[in-house]
């Protein structure tokens, strides 16, 4: 992950090197050789994935290219603070570690669960799960694009949840292979663990606005940085919510920035006629060169 950028870029290799030092361990080399099963672990994951998007993110800022606005899902709000300045990337390296660690010890293995319903509206997910609850917890998790919510909660009321939605309409229910439910009220223990850690963490002034997960809207000049994400780690994620409020205040077009190419596909579907483009490999950078020709303003 991410090896193919720091191979051809000295500024990639110079932030995972910073990221090293930061966290203290050798984080690139996992990122770069595995092995998998070390890097799948929730609290290698959260930092890995951080590193290799802020390296892409300030590689794309050094070839000319100036957001308008960023977002992250979940974890990826950490990276859009980093890149607009209110959170320096070694305080977010080593809160995103601690957070992976407090969301996987949150719920044991096996208790919990999430689950993708395809083809149902957000307010059908929400009622299946309020119908299939019965005293457990099961609510949204995700809300990412049109006709697909993602679900979390305890196991047998995720399962329970999935089969009302189907009933309701939904096309599918896929159990997602994860290692805990997160974004559901399971994950107070996290939250309460976290909480002290990021108010500790001096906020810096926003270099352009970030759209919060849990508001859907930008963060206030005044808002708490910390406050936020510490309610983000129980609340779901209005991802379609997001794209279409940076949209409807002047975004033309969306560039995913970091390892893979998920959240440039729910853009698609949301914002269909806004060019969309993913940035994680040097083959990607003609995608960024016609991004900075067409920037985005906000209104």
């Amino acid at each position: 992950m991410g090896k193919a950028l720091a191979d051809a870029f000295p500024i990639v290799r110079e932030t995972m090197a910073e990221a090293d030092e930061a966290l203290g361990e050798r984080l690139s080399r996992l990122c770069f050789e595995g092995p998998a099963e070390q890097l799948v672990l929730t609290e290698n994951t959260q930092p890995a994935i951080l590193a290799v998007s802020v390296a892409s993110f300030r590689l794309i800022a050094s070839q000319g290219l100036a957001p308008a606005f960023v977002a992250g899902h979940s974890l990826g709000e950490y990276s859009a603070h980093v890149a607009a300045g209110t959170m320096t990337f070694g305080d977010a390296l080593r809160t995103v570690r601690r957070r992976g660690r407090y969301m996987q010890e949150a719920v044991p293995v096996g208790q919990g669960a999430m689950a993708a319903i395809l083809g149902l509206d957000a307010e059908q997910v929400a009622q299946a799960c309020a119908e299939a609850a019965q005293g457990d917890v099961v609510s949204p998790a995700n809300l990412n694009a049109p006709g697909q919510v993602v679900i979390a909660g305890s196991k047998d009321a995720v399962a329970r949840a999935s089969e009302r939605a189907k009933q309701l309409g939904a096309r599918r229910a896929i159990l997602l292979p994860v290692s805990a439910p997160f974004h559901c009220a399971l994950m107070r223990p996290a939250a309460e663990r976290l909480a002290p850690e990021l108010r500790a963490i001096p906020q810096g002034p926003f270099a352009f606005p970030v759209v919060a997960n849990v508001t859907a809207a930008p963060y206030g000049a005044g808002d708490a940085v910390a406050e936020v994400l510490i309610r983000q780690i129980t609340a779901p994620v209005r991802w379609e919510e997001s794209v279409a409020a940076m949209q409807a205040a002047g975004a033309t077009s969306f560039l995913e920035v970091g390892p893979g190419k998920v959240l440039s596909g729910l853009v698609r579907r949301i914002a269909k006629d806004a060019p969309t483009a993913a940035f994680c490999s040097p083959a990607d950078l003609d995608a960024v060169r016609a991004f900075r020709n067409t920037p985005a303003r906000p209104r």
